[in-house]
């Protein structure tokens, strides 16, 4: 069919923050977003599926400057690797966009002046509570024990002159559009939660513009001024489509907006579903048809953070299990609307089972029996019996499951139906036993008709396969020399032409693993690189996906163990209560602040590498742990009489250590 005959259907990932390699739940996203765009294409859809990255943002410039390189050099070389591990896992976008792209950036300033001139975007002051790694404004009442509602990071006191968004005059029109169209926010919960939580309450003015950092988008009329980060990111969905703020839209935006399915992770549903919405109704432009907030896919039993020590990548598991069976695991066992978890033991218990055992041995079987008992020849003699028509009618009630399954976006259902077509055909090998009926010549033309039997449901479910796991697909289907089936020609049995020959050798698709060597494999890899989280232990912009998808701080990280000390080693440190009552800058030093800290009577003046986590007047007031009998030493030309102990996450974020209760100054830690 003619690509202008068929009908568009436009899907989209959220585009990956830049502020470091993603992990393997982020990556789930683009592998569900690649399974989904391709089984639109079986369908006979005109398929436009586009990716991309997050680049700009607070985070990124303080990133960048910890590297030691401009913002550009940095976003430039994550994007890089980002996009290389999406081609790795054969996904098959058609647009990887770049918030950085000259386009994007220019479209951007257009849409932020049309708002502004329209009334939409007025300026004000803003005073309140800011979270940097989720670019995020908070009221007092929002906070949860002085902590970002989303990531669970400390927030910082905020106030700067900024432009702000009149959410309020478009909600009510919002609420009414999901009420109208209940398919526009799913899984259902999530809808609930953006009813009930922000919508129903009321919605407060969004900060749509920054002072306080540079990397961003300038505000062209008012260049001290840098676009919020959403504002920016939110719009490269019709940015990469060729939207015009003055109308000139290009072809494609034409063709394919509305998007059909914005595929997002559950922890930016917020953004997606209220702040979008309202900024294409202000735009004038048609709403999104589908909003589709993804569980994440959990390690163990928690979140894969950087921070925690727990962080799987793609490129290293496709190096242990191969990229079809890493695609396999991550659909497979991330549910609709809960929580998948992953492990290396989960891994290899699937990559033995499903993969190798019921998939790969009966290919494997299949194709070894064609040749044994007819030379690779498959013919269908109609030596048909009642446990044939079970297996016909099995398989193709399987298909018509899978395709009620991919409607409602329920992936991991369709791969256990396609798998059930495997497990079928297994079962009908014990039915029949072809090795008896081979040692009987009357039973050849039943041998015959069984193995095409064997050969058609694999030629059917290696098809459907596709969209799940392509090179598995083409493997299948070569060995059995035949082509892969369309969808529409799937509601009919036999259709593998009689007298077709299969492989001659049949290939191993995948070797079965024992659990013990990968375990110690991983141990050793763990030691070789000394980063844990490179590949076990326990990020969704997306690395996770946005900067709101920036990974909860944990307790969980393995660090290299120093050598063993005494109880009397221990005790020779004194470590206290103390109190920061001044604080400033060091001026010789980007790094360093100066704290007077009241600790019993006396007063010390510490110094602290902490100028990049803390200002000096969120210092102010703070109770902390000091180590006061450190010898005196001097830092950039100023003496220090202490230390001040802070908590480090894998990411290099600090955290000041500071009692659970409030206790008095000069209290002893013990």
């Amino acid at each position: 069919m003619c690509t202008s005959c068929k009908k568009p259907y436009y899907i989209t990932t959220a585009i990956a923050y830049t502020s470091g390699k993603p992990h393997i739940g982020n990556t789930y996203e683009i592998i569900l977003a690649d399974s989904i765009a391709r089984y639109k294409r079986e369908q006979g859809f005109d398929v436009r599926f586009q990716t991309g990255t997050d680049e700009h943002g607070q985070k990124i410039e303080l990133k960048a400057a910890e590297a030691g390189v401009e913002p550009k050099e940095f976003v430039d070389g994550v994007a890089g690797q980002i996009k290389d591990i999406w081609d790795l896992m054969n996904t098959s976008y058609d647009k990887f966009i770049r918030t950085t792209d000259a386009d994007h950036e220019a479209q951007i300033q257009k849409v932020f002046r049309k708002l502004y001139d329209q009334g939409d975007i007025y300026k004000g002051c803003y005073e309140g509570l800011y979270c940097t790694p989720c670019e995020s404004f908070w009221t007092p009442s929002q906070v949860v024990d002085g902590k970002c509602p989303d990531c669970g990071r400390p927030v910082e006191p905020a106030k700067e002159d900024a432009y702000f968004f009149r959410m309020s005059k478009y909600a009510q029109r919002l609420i009414d559009h999901i009420n109208a169209h209940p398919e526009f926010i799913q899984p259902v919960s999530r809808k609930n939660e953006m009813m009930n939580n922000f919508l129903l309450p009321g919605l407060q003015d969004l900060c749509v513009s920054r002072t306080s950092f540079k990397w961003g988008i300038p505000v062209d009329f008012d260049p001290k001024h840098v676009v919020y980060v959403w504002l920016d990111a939110l719009t490269n969905y019709i940015t990469g489509l060729g939207y015009d703020c003055g109308g000139e839209h290009g072809e494609l935006f034409r063709t394919y907006w509305p998007a059909d399915l914005h595929l997002i992770g559950k922890d930016i549903i917020r953004f997606h579903t209220i702040y979008w919405p309202i900024f294409l109704m202000a735009l004038d432009l048609p709403l999104p048809k589908q909003i589709f907030g993804h569980p994440w896919l959990l390690q163990g039993d928690g979140k894969m953070s950087k921070s925690k020590g727990n962080v799987l990548y793609a490129d290293t598991l496709a190096d242990f299990f191969g990229v079809d069976a890493v695609r396999y695991f991550v659909l497979h066992e991330m549910p609709f609307e809960n929580d998948g978890v992953i492990t290396w033991e989960l891994m290899v218990e699937r990559m033995n089972s499903d993969l190798a055992n019921i998939l790969g041995n009966l290919v494997n079987r299949t194709i070894s029996m064609s040749n044994k008992y007819f030379g690779g020849e498959v013919s269908d003699k109609g030596a048909a019996e009642d446990v044939d028509a079970d297996l016909k009618a099995a398989v193709l009630e399987a298909v018509k499951k899978v395709d009620g399954k991919m409607e409602k976006l329920r992936v991991a259902d369709a791969i256990t139906e396609i798998f059930g077509i495997f497990r079928r055909s297994n079962k009908y090998i014990d039915e029949t036993m072809p090795w008896a009926l081979a040692k009987d010549e009357a039973k050849r033309d039943r041998l015959a008709t069984v193995l095409y039997n064997l050969t058609e449901a694999i030629a059917i479910g290696a098809s459907l396969l596709h969209s799940f796991m392509p090179e598995t697909s083409g493997k299948i289907l070569k060995q059995l020399n035949t082509e892969k089936r369309a969808l529409d020609k799937m509601d009919q049995f036999g259709l593998y032409p009689s007298g077709g020959r299969v492989t001659e050798k049949p290939e191993i698709l995948f070797a079965r693993m024992d659990i013990k060597e990968v375990l110690e494999k991983v141990e050793a890899m763990q030691s070789d690189s000394g980063d844990a989280g490179h590949l076990a232990g326990q990020e969704g912009a997306a690395g996770s996906n946005s900067p709101a998808q920036e990974e909860t701080a944990g307790n969980v990280i393995d660090l290299e163990a120093k050598p063993e000390i005494t109880y009397e080693d221990f005790a020779k440190l004194q470590f206290q209560v103390g109190e920061i009552i001044a604080c400033e800058a060091v001026p010789k030093s980007k790094k360093l602040l100066c704290s007077q800290v009241k600790v019993g009577s006396q007063v010390r003046q510490i110094l602290s590498g902490i100028k990049a986590h803390y200002s000096p007047e969120e210092m102010v007031g703070k109770k902390v742990m000091v180590v006061t009998n450190l010898k005196p030493a001097k830092l950039a030309g100023m003496m220090s009489e202490g230390m001040l102990l802070c908590a480090e996450d894998m990411d290099g974020n600090l955290a000041l250590m500071k009692p659970e209760k409030d206790m008095p100054a000069g209290a002893e830690i013990c």
